[in-house]
């Protein structure tokens, strides 16, 4: 009998300590899950900015310099409003609320890099608009050892979701940037859905800039996808790129309703109902010119969801006023 208690007891002392090894074990293997999420939850940071040029972001990024509207913009929607020391001149010009008109603005073509330094930023964001002057413009700053991070314009919907989670990893606002690109997401499907309804297909002209010096585009940019997932066609998509227009062209293409983002004229819309040699064009009988929001539609962030929306219920008031 006695002999049987003390196998019992022994039996009972291994499962215990079989039970604390297990427990152990339990809390280690959860402790390295834990290590383990952490370290893939982590942000790495770029490594070459969206014109492929090398780049170090450092690990902390507390003030920002934006160089460029579409970029500020993405910046304070991603909550970064706080960082931002200094803008361009641009930037400056449109007065966004919640970003102060004391902060110092840059010439983003001509840039006193040696003023830009005394802000002692952590990144200065640059648009590729700056490469068109044949130099790099901010080549002393880089060699002060500040990150200079270029984002050329995006020319489809696609790229410019890349460029808000390309700022979003820069700026430490990974989460914050994937519901903007989710959202965005989201909308141009639901658009894009009620395109593909569409059989009866207008014809669209969308100007950039007025006659004389008339302005506007053809494939390979993001605004003419924008008029393809409406469910329309744009007048120049037999043409590539920013375009210099020969009003004779537009009259013999005959558009059924015509877009305007110009804001440098009193009345862009009336000015194109009266103009002469325009008076056959369907869309100057029909009256179906309108204004589409300059700034939603000419600059390359998630803002061009709203130049989207105002386009869709321009040119097909009946389907997406609904």
């Amino acid at each position: 009998m006695k002999n049987m208690k003390r196998m019992i007891a022994l039996l009972l002392a291994c499962v215990m300590m079989c039970s604390i090894v297990a427990c152990g074990a339990g809390e280690t293997s959860s402790h390295t899950e834990a290590s383990t999420q952490t370290e893939v939850e982590k942000v790495v940071k770029p490594t070459k900015d969206r014109s492929g040029e090398d780049i170090s972001v450092p690990e902390n990024v507390e003030r920002i310099v934006t160089l460029a509207p579409s970029i500020t913009e993405t910046l304070m929607n991603l909550g970064c409003t706080d960082k931002i020391v200094a803008v361009d001149t641009n930037t400056k010009s449109y007065e966004y609320e919640g970003l102060s008109q004391d902060l110092p603005a840059f010439d983003m073509m001509a840039p006193d890099n040696e003023q830009l330094a005394a802000l002692n930023p952590d990144v200065v964001f640059i648009s590729g608009m700056t490469a068109t002057s044949g130099k790099d413009l901010y080549a002393d700053l880089k060699d002060m050892g500040i990150c200079v991070i270029s984002i050329p314009s995006s020319y489809s919907i696609q790229g410019v979701k890349d460029d808000i989670t390309f700022i979003a990893s820069c700026v430490d606002k990974v989460e914050e940037g994937k519901q903007i690109v989710d959202t965005m997401t989201k909308q141009v499907d639901e658009i894009a859905e009620i395109g593909k309804t569409i059989t009866d297909k207008k014809k669209v002209y969308f100007e950039i800039a007025a006659a004389p010096n008339a302005y506007s585009f053809g494939t390979n940019t993001f605004l003419n996808e924008m008029i393809e997932l409406i469910g329309a066609e744009n007048i120049l998509a037999d043409q590539e790129g920013w375009l210099s227009v020969e009003t004779e062209s537009v009259v013999s293409k005959n558009p059924d309703v015509i877009l305007t983002s110009v804001n440098y004229l009193d009345d862009a819309v009336g000015e194109i109902l009266s103009r002469k040699g325009w008076e056959a064009v369907n869309a100057i009988k029909d009256k179906q010119v309108y204004y589409i929001d300059n700034r939603a539609s000419s600059l390359p962030n998630e803002n061009i969801i709203k130049a989207l929306k105002e386009m869709a219920v321009a040119i097909y008031p009946d389907v997406y006023e609904k």
